[in-house]
């Protein structure tokens, strides 16, 4: 490829991703009905046409905008599964660390997490299939010996799912709490509750 074609090529790169930017903080502000094409391309300081170079339509790019939140969203729930052999001292920390990935990721897409957890019409499916992974895990590593046998996981990955969700908008997006500080916090209530000498 010559010169002229890689430029053109990192340009259409540029373009593509400018459209995407702009279109998650839109979509996000306006909603999914009220934002319109026009808009994108208008802020983008480009062109309709070009916007159809990259996209068949506002579907197209909403959903490649969700399906980059599902994707991530699922990948970072799983990599939080704890491995056998963590000792003791040290399993707070690794839970916290693993939760604390997922707020980090909401925290510096608010655009994206906005449009996925909460707006779109997928957001309790996305919700639903998150709490089951998380379900997933804890029943794991309940067998593998970290928690006790007579908790109902589901119970406890709904109720996780739930802390995130509100939390995420009323101390992560106000910016009250950096993500490793609610992680903790988050992780120090479900493991020692509210209840004095437990820790």
């Amino acid at each position: 490829m010559n010169q002229r074609g890689r430029k053109k090529g990192a340009d259409g790169t540029k373009s593509r991703e400018l459209f995407l930017t702009i279109a998650k903080e839109e979509f996000a502000n306006n909603g999914y009905h009220e934002t319109k094409v026009s808009t994108i391309v208008e802020k983008a300081g480009l062109t309709q046409p070009s916007f159809y170079l990259y996209f068949q339509s506002k579907q197209a790019i909403f959903q490649e905008i969700l399906d980059s939140f599902r994707i991530k969203l699922t990948d970072l729930t799983t990599k939080s599964r704890l491995s056998p052999g963590i000792d003791e001292h040290s399993l707070e920390d690794r839970i916290a660390e693993g939760l604390s990935a997922i707020l980090k990721f909401f925290a510096e897409n608010m655009y994206l997490t906005i449009i996925g957890f909460y707006m779109s019409a997928e957001a309790d499916e996305i919700k639903e299939k998150m709490a089951n992974q998380i379900k997933d895990n804890l029943l794991y590593e309940q067998e593998i010996g970290y928690f006790h046998l007579h908790l109902d996981m589901k119970f406890v990955s709904e109720s996780l799912v739930g802390m995130i969700e509100h939390l995420t908008k009323t101390q992560l997006f106000t910016g009250l709490k950096e993500p490793e500080a609610l992680a903790k916090e988050i992780v120090q209530f479900l493991l020692y509750g509210m209840i004095r000498g437990y820790k």
